[in-house]
């Protein structure tokens, strides 16, 4: 029997149980007390922690991907303010960062920000979020574990489309760390799936206009050597937060053949654990890149 079924039947056994009166009032009192905060909290703790030591016996991803959503639902399901949903989902990439890093995996590629982000959204909204953006850069390029990890940041998408701050701030980051190659984490700002092929074909075009390649010379190569992201291998996991089962306009070529993996949990409250589970979820897959 498996580990899932079994429970299921213990979850079904509870909220039976939990249905008498004599049970329901002692469980609700222990269930609120430090004791049993304490208890979760530390059987979470060994629970991640055996499931790490699995994920690192198995062959990890090279290069995750994550949609970073559900800032603003987390704000609004606890009656938060949406900046400060925003502004935790700053905080929870600073430590899955950290926690991508402590598994050694080389490639990090994040969904900040994408061109229908910055149509649909309202002024003040972007303006808030545009301002997260610049202070969230600056950090890292001063953050000491970028450094001492001789990480290499780098955004991508439609760059000019960003305002000014916005733009200092990445070129501030890019610069602190353009000699790093150890790990290589980008970050999309204004940017679409879609957009990038579009601006990669252009870029085919011009030069076979041009006459510096021939009709024969265009192929799916070709047309990955000028994406944006042309210097990173394809994402072997996609990590989507919050619900949400589509791709939503996110390196529409690379992920051809990439593994997809959807939660339901909000991007704010992305856990260590969570991160591990997506992860030995790709482990468990056969990979077979469209044969």
């Amino acid at each position: 029997m498996g580990r899932s079924t079994i429970g299921n039947m213990i979850d079904n056994i509870a909220k039976w149980l939990l249905k008498f009166r004599i049970i329901s009032k002692p469980a609700k009192y222990i269930s609120n007390s430090k004791l049993a905060w304490s208890f979760v909290s530390r059987t979470d703790r060994v629970r991640t922690k055996k499931l790490e030591t699995r994920i690192k016996n198995e062959e990890l991803p090279n290069h995750v991907s994550i949609i970073m959503d559900g800032n603003r639902r987390f704000a609004w399901s606890r009656s938060l303010e949406r900046d400060v949903g925003h502004l935790r989902g700053k905080e929870k990439l600073k430590q899955v960062m950290e926690w991508v890093l402590n598994l050694k995996i080389k490639y990090l590629t994040v969904y900040a920000l994408s061109t229908e982000n910055i149509n649909a959204r309202g002024s003040e909204e972007l303006e808030s979020l545009y301002d997260l953006y610049e202070i969230g850069l600056n950090e890292i390029a001063e953050d000491p574990l970028i450094h001492s990890k001789n990480v290499k940041v780098q955004a991508v998408g439609r760059i000019d489309e960003l305002p000014e701050k916005v733009k200092k701030a990445i070129k501030n980051a890019e610069e602190r760390t353009s000699s790093y190659s150890d790990y290589i984490f980008t970050v999309c700002l204004a940017y679409g799936g879609r957009e990038e092929i579009v601006d990669a074909v252009k870029d085919v075009a011009k030069d076979y206009a041009g006459g510096k390649i021939e009709l024969d010379m265009i192929n799916s190569e070709e047309i990955s050597n000028r994406l944006y992201s042309a210097e990173i291998p394809d994402p072997d996991l996609v990590i989507r937060t919050s619900g949400e089962e589509r791709i939503s306009n996110f390196l529409l070529w690379q992920i051809a053949y990439s593994e997809l993996y959807f939660t339901d949990v909000h991007w704010p409250s992305f856990s260590r654990n969570d991160l591990y589970e997506a992860i030995e979820s790709y482990q468990y897959r056969r990979r077979k890149y469209g044969k």
